[in-house]
């Protein structure tokens, strides 16, 4: 069987596949392809690709001779007219955005994996994406905002005045959000932080930070480890405590998103206007419209001194270290398609490879993406 790893476009850095994995794939008696170049963005060049067993191919050849085909992010209609019927596309798709693709994907009969869909159990954790991502861009937004704060993020004291530390407000206490919290404090700030999840209360204590609570929340348990909307009352009673805390808030991460939805709006333009000037925002779910009423995604928006950073995609400013998490999570995958002489074997029997399945036979078969309605949004 032929692996062939694609060379991302529109500035992604990242790489599916490093090396190290790479060398695993060849120990299993699967023969892998790179496009030329693939890698390097990531500080991984040819020389160790080829060092592990790889061979150096051009983007057609890789399109159109891989048994399985790598990618991170969802390949252009061009390349995907390339695709073979047949073959698998594995990355992440983000087929709730991408409801024509998806049709196209089933109609040229290429069976897709993405891994964005993978079902957040305890034993998926090895191959989330999104979790080990995310806790990138945690880390990243924390120290995004601190380059482009304008004071110091701690305490100081010293013989010509003391330095109050900055006040750092997250909304959202998933993976980035509590990693956020953890950079931040590392950093020497006051963190408060928002979650509509009771239950991650005592992760967010255990890191130092004061958890504020907004009572009414809907139960988060039918969201299969991801997000869910909330009814209007609650949004309510969460927006006027986020104005309060926001208005005191000189750093503020946003982080939370919907699948298959618009982020919601926490951060209203009244919101903005009781913050002060110098004030910053990382809002980490600007590709899927942002959480504050100005976000732009990949721009940098200045409103009334407040600096406002839509950034959904910090992990492809680590690129080294995010690929290399990323294809250990696509390596446990393919754990569960792949015999151990490298064979295909797609046991749908198998929650993990339900979940992530997309298209198959000429048809659409993820019942989520089925009982979805088209997102308003792209990413």
């Amino acid at each position: 069987m032929i692996a062939g790893i694609l060379k991302e476009k529109n500035g992604e850095t990242r790489v599916s596949l490093t090396p190290e994995i790479v060398k695993q794939l060849q120990q299993m008696s699967v023969t892998v392809w790179v496009e030329q170049g693939a890698g390097e963005q990531a500080f991984y060049n040819d020389d160790a690709y080829m060092q592990a067993g790889a061979l150096i191919k051009t983007a057609a050849e890789v399109l159109s001779q891989s048994d399985i085909i790598f990618t991170i992010q969802p390949p252009s209609r061009e390349l995907a007219e390339q695709i073979a019927a047949g073959k698998i596309l594995l990355g992440v798709l983000q087929p709730l955005f991408r409801p024509e693709e998806v049709g196209y994907w089933a109609s040229q009969n290429i069976t897709t994996f993405s891994l964005d869909s993978i079902p957040r159990t305890t034993r998926a954790q090895v191959m989330d994406v999104l979790s080990s991502q995310a806790n990138i861009s945690g880390y990243k937004a924390v120290l995004l905002a601190a380059y482009s704060y304008s004071r110091y993020f701690p305490m100081f004291m010293t013989a010509a005045g003391s330095i109050a530390p900055a006040k750092v407000l997250i909304l959202g206490a998933g993976v980035a959000g509590l990693q956020a919290i953890a950079t931040a404090k590392r950093l020497g700030a006051v963190v408060e932080v928002f979650d509509t999840r009771p239950a991650v209360k005592e992760e967010v204590m255990s890191l130092g930070a004061r958890f504020v609570e907004v009572e009414g929340a809907a139960d988060a348990s039918a969201g299969g480890g991801y997000a869910v909307e909330q009814n209007e009352e609650y949004q309510k009673k969460q927006q006027q405590k986020i104005a309060e805390s926001i208005a005191k808030a000189d750093i503020v991460i946003t982080t939370a998103q919907i699948p298959g939805k618009p982020a919601p709006v926490l951060v209203t333009q009244p919101m903005l206007d009781q913050m002060h000037s110098g004030a910053v925002i990382v809002d980490l779910a600007a590709a899927t419209g942002g959480n504050t009423a100005l976000t732009r995604n990949n721009e940098t928006v200045h409103y009334r001194g407040i600096t406002i950073i839509g950034n959904s995609n910090l992990p492809a400013t680590m690129p080294a270290d995010a690929s290399k998490l990323y294809a250990k999570n696509v390596f446990n995958f393919l754990k569960l398609i792949l015999t151990k002489e490298g064979n295909l074997h797609l046991n749908f029997e198998d929650d993990i490879v339900k979940g992530a399945c997309i298209t198959h036979n000429g048809e659409i078969v993820n019942e989520r993406l089925k009982s979805a309605k088209p997102a308003t949004s792209t990413i």
